[in-house]
């Protein structure tokens, strides 16, 4: 048998006249056992062209879980995975710790994100928006001798307009600073 690669003697030393090659990985007959089977098709969702600077859109199926750390706290709640193949808080769940204060409410990004109740074992309550894990927005502070504040809040401080009532139930408005809160003003029922 002669090999495809090499030219017959016969032939002269032209390019033009010599045999061309032939491929024999074309013409190559699979036993219909072995047949390389069509491929089946894909479903393609249509996709929208994205404009310019656009940022990429994050898809990712929502697990709903519960996880108890290392540290023995506990989070039962919904999470997607990071781009690390990681879990990620993200929507809404109750993480529990070891010692017993209890946060129920949005997460994003693992952090608390969003409205929620947090929960202290003295008995302490804030109720109200978090963002990265501290109080930042309007929410309700009670102490465990039920005196509360209702107002704004700043990265966990009292910041800005608000009321606090009292464990006798008398109401000061005005403007909060942090534990200032120069300027008060009683509210009288009359």
């Amino acid at each position: 048998r002669r090999s495809p690669w090499r030219r017959p003697a016969s032939a002269s030393a032209s390019a033009s006249s010599a045999p061309r090659p032939r491929c024999f990985f074309s013409r190559r007959r699979h036993p219909p056992h072995q047949r390389p089977q069509p491929v089946p098709p894909t479903v393609d969702m249509p996709v929208k062209p994205k404009k310019k600077g656009q940022p990429k859109e994050k898809v990712s199926d929502v697990l709903n879980v519960n996880v108890i750390f290392p540290n023995e706290d506990r989070y039962d709640g919904e999470c997607t995975r990071s781009e690390d193949a990681g879990l990620e808080r993200n929507g809404f769940g109750v993480h529990t710790t070891l010692n017993g204060i209890t946060y129920s409410g949005q997460w994003n990004n693992d952090k608390m994100n969003g409205t929620g109740k947090l929960v202290h074992l003295s008995g302490a309550v804030y109720e109200g928006e978090f963002k990265d894990n501290t109080f930042h927005g309007m929410g309700t502070y009670t102490w465990p001798n039920n005196s509360k504040y209702i107002g704004s809040f700043n990265n966990n401080k009292l910041e800005g307009e608000g009321k606090f009532i009292d464990a006798e139930g008398y109401e000061w408005i005005g403007t909060f600073h942090y534990k200032a809160a120069p300027g008060l003003k009683l509210k009288l029922d009359m």
